[in-house]
């Protein structure tokens, strides 16, 4: 089992999972088509779920299983899964024997359990989609889900008059621990836009780290998505001052937009200057002017084709060197030192969720929780239990 690049003559792009003769598994990539045409899903997208689907299916072929049974063994699956290195459950592993223990908790774990319950949930879909097109027996769904109360969502997601209503729960999942945001701090920032070698690459430090952009958000980003002045009714768009609009489009160099719905997000006054600032950079380049892309090939051929996702990760790490960082900061990092400081200066859960593009206000609660200087601050503002002279007790 393996998953697989699909290249349409449309040009459109999905993975897919292709058995060990190389040929289509029909019920994964029948799911897979759903999630990036039906659902106008991202290419990573199914490149993520084609990755967990494929994990499953080589387990179910390698314990002699069929997929339909393995469902009512995902217990086993998951602990399989969480100690199966890659010499157990990659490609290229060697058959085991009959009755050979595949992998189990007497070894050190290999995935956690965020990228465990990522998994699971591309096998809960692909079963799911199999179910409801014919192509596997209805009582799997429920093996899959159980009957809960929404007593341990968040707030936010309960019902505003507290009355009790049932939802389903995926039955199996592991519980992930509560981490600090992996963030960006503040001085790694100024250090990067120290370090970086021109105006274009400031600008896109400063539109993942000012604006929250995704990578990809950033590469597909159009010059008639930007506006920067204080009225942009003449463009027929109603929102005031500089701003740019985030919209998912398919484009020539593999960058997308995650999230389905459009959002604006408003700019400061460093990136309007550095938008600037880029534009006189760019005029001077020959052929660089003429694509509507904002970020561009500058300094490597072709010139003025639109950057693609994984040079921006490249050129973080070639900054983060220059700037003698003692780690690599990657564009994630730069986009949630942005929601992190949204959050510490007052920002509401629905206005981080607005700009960051979060489809549901739980992605943004990680943000919430507080820098630990300010929890330190906020120990210290609280006044000694002193004996106060001349007042009665």
């Amino acid at each position: 089992m393996r998953a697989f690049l699909v290249r349409l003559p449309s040009g459109a792009r999905y993975w897919t999972v292709l058995d060990d003769e190389l040929a289509v598994v029909a019920e994964a990539d029948a799911y897979l088509r759903h999630v990036r045409f039906g659902r106008d899903g991202s290419e990573l997208t199914t490149k993520s779920y084609a990755g967990g689907i494929t994990l499953f299916l080589r387990w179910c072929a390698r314990t002699d299983r069929h997929w339909h049974v393995g469902v009512e063994h995902l217990g086993l699956f998951m602990v399989w899964l969480a100690h199966a290195g890659p010499e157990v459950s990659g490609i290229d592993a060697s058959p085991v024997g009959v009755g050979e223990v595949l992998s189990g908790p007497g070894r050190e774990p290999v995935r956690g359990a965020r990228r465990v319950n990522g998994v699971l949930a591309a096998v809960r879909g692909f079963v799911v989609h199999a179910v409801d097109t014919g192509q596997a027996p209805g009582h799997l769904v429920a093996l899959l889900y159980e009957l809960a109360s929404e007593r341990d969502l968040p707030v936010q997601a309960q019902r505003e008059d507290g009355s009790m209503s049932w939802r389903m729960r995926a039955r199996h999942r592991l519980h992930e621990p509560e981490t600090a945001v992996d963030r960006a701090s503040d001085a790694e920032i100024v250090a990067l836009l120290a370090a970086c070698g021109s105006a274009r690459d400031r600008l896109m430090v400063l539109l993942m780290a000012r604006a929250g952009l995704r990578r990809g958000e950033l590469c597909g980003l159009r010059r008639s998505d930007v506006h920067l002045g204080l009225d942009s009714r003449l463009l027929g768009c109603g929102i005031e001052r500089a701003h740019l609009h985030v919209v998912r489009r398919d484009n020539p160099n593999g960058a997308w937009a995650k999230s389905r719905r459009q959002r604006a997000v408003p700019l400061d006054f460093l990136v309007v200057g550095a938008f600037d600032t880029y534009e006189f950079e760019r005029l001077e380049v020959s052929g660089a002017s003429d694509s509507d892309f904002v970020v561009v090939n500058l300094f490597r051929p072709p010139v003025g084709a639109p950057m693609r996702p994984d040079a921006v990760n490249e050129l973080m790490a070639a900054c983060s060197r220059r700037a003698g960082l003692s780690r690599s900061v990657s564009p994630h990092q730069l986009r949630h030192a942005f929601g992190s400081n949204v959050a510490d200066a007052g920002g509401g859960l629905d206005e981080i969720a607005e700009l960051l593009g979060h489809a549901s206000m739980s992605s943004s609660q990680v943000y919430l929780h507080p820098d630990p200087a300010r929890l330190r601050d906020a120990v210290d503002r609280v006044p000694s239990p002193r004996p106060q002279t001349g007042t009665n007790r």
